[in-house]
């Protein structure tokens, strides 16, 4: 986010930059040259007064010395021409005077009376040059003219000049917009960042996360809001943790006297109560597991316990040791299918309670003579256990309420929710689809282990 701040504020800035300073630059060249030539066309002036004795009289001490001068201190060219075009002072030095100008356009008009300028094509410098020629005279009468040009790299040297100033100041501007654009969009993304960072903490069942006030106003009230959410989830999953394990600690001693005392009144029972009595048992099982079961919720809050290292492999081999002879009795096969080790992280015992659910679950709908298979595959990233049966199956509408507490189609309704819970807190997760031969396929997936 930071990154696309500081480049939408250099984007900005540059189109401003090219906006302003392009149509600047191109009318700086385009007035430069009118600017030359006004300065070139003055210093012919000044110098056409000096010249002017000397032209009139045809005698005399001749300036060359001034157009000399100005010619070395300027790296102008002056040529100083007689009434009829012959050259009596340039200042070239591959050229000497006595030269006739006269067929020179520039020369021509200055002859004339009038001003000469712009720039043209010497073939004997091999350059261009930019030129001014001014008639030297008075009372209107021409005794002579002046021209001075300089090459017309001098003009481009100026205009050049201009952009390179341009380009600096355009470094310095987007350099400046660099800096303070970062310290902006880092005074905006830097609470944003620690947001996001307490976001995840919080998604990872830290839910003693809150983050410092900083930034503009409505981050400020950003970050109340988010500290308040944070403690009243903290609050709200405290309040059910101690009411499951309180109520189901609360239960579990009358529910062994209640045991108790009805298997006591199995001897005293003629045959037409027994069916009561067994039925009375078969209840009180009922809500001996789901007391486990609230119990197992209470201790699987996110976050609570700290993830270790487990073989996922050899716990699936394990429980499918320990449940085959149950499974036996049914005439149900359970498998194992999947490599030897399969190195994983969950909460610790988590893992084999999930597979105790899922077992006991798919061993309540299996049919007799039919399989059960243990099946765990990895990524390199994840592994993962399934539990498939060759039951009836779930709905659409079952298979999207399959992990809500209390939700059953027989047993407690807690049993998948427990599978859940446990996935989550070993920061992995659950799901339940359609099996291959129409029963019912329950994992869970976690991280592996590094």
């Amino acid at each position: 986010m930071t990154r696309r701040l500081v480049l939408s504020y250099l984007a900005i800035t540059l189109f401003v930059l090219v906006v302003l300073e392009i149509p600047l630059g191109i009318t700086f060249a385009s007035r430069e040259e009118g600017r030359l030539l006004a300065d070139i066309e003055r210093d012919a002036r000044v110098l056409a007064t000096d010249f002017e004795d000397y032209l009139e009289r045809g005698s005399g001490a001749l300036p060359t010395d001034l157009a000399t001068s100005y010619a070395q201190r300027t790296n102008g060219r002056v040529v100083v021409v007689d009434a009829d075009g012959i050259s009596v002072v340039d200042t070239s030095p591959i050229t000497d005077t006595g030269r006739d100008f006269s067929t020179r356009p520039e020369i021509i008009t200055a002859l004339s009376g009038g001003l000469a300028t712009g720039s043209r094509s010497s073939e004997t410098l091999q350059q261009e040059l930019v030129y001014v020629a001014v008639p030297v005279g008075s009372s209107g009468r021409v005794y002579g003219a002046i021209r001075i040009s300089y090459p017309r790299s001098t003009l481009d040297d100026r205009v050049r000049d201009n952009w390179l100033r341009l380009g600096l100041l355009s470094v310095v501007v987007v350099g400046a917009v660099l800096a303070v654009g970062w310290v902006l969009a880092r005074s905006v993304t830097r609470p944003v960042r620690s947001l996001q960072l307490a976001s995840a903490r919080v998604a990872d069942g830290d839910l003693a996360t809150r983050v410092d006030r900083q930034g503009p106003p409505e981050l400020q009230i950003l970050a109340d809001s988010f500290n308040e959410m944070t403690e009243r989830v903290e609050r709200m999953v405290q309040r059910e943790k101690s009411f499951s394990a309180d109520a189901s600690h609360q239960l579990r001693t009358p529910l062994t006297a209640l045991r108790l005392r009805l298997e006591a009144l199995e001897y005293a029972v003629d045959e037409t109560g027994r069916a009561d009595l067994d039925a009375a048992l078969r209840e009180t099982e009922r809500l001996s597991q789901i007391v486990d079961a609230l119990l197992a919720l209470a201790r699987s809050v996110e976050g609570v316990a700290p993830l270790v290292d487990i073989d996922l492999a050899a716990i699936a081999r394990d429980r499918v040791d320990t449940w085959s002879p149950l499974a036996d009795e049914r005439a149900v096969q359970i498998l194992y299918e999947g490599p030897t080790r399969a190195p994983a992280v969950a909460m610790r015992g988590a893992v084999d309670q999930i597979l105790d659910n899922l077992l006991s679950n798919a061993l309540d709908v299996a049919p007799d003579s039919s399989q059960l298979r243990v099946v765990v595959s990895t990524t390199p990233n994840t592994a993962s256990v399934s539990v498939i049966d060759e039951g009836p199956g779930m709905s659409d509408e079952e298979l999207a309420r399959a992990f809500d507490r209390f939700w059953t189609t027989g047993g407690t309704g807690l049993g998948l929710a427990i599978v859940r819970q446990l996935a989550h807190a070993s920061r992995g997760s659950a799901r339940a689809r359609r099996g291959g031969a129409g029963g019912l396929e329950v994992g869970v997936t976690l991280r592996r282990s590094r």
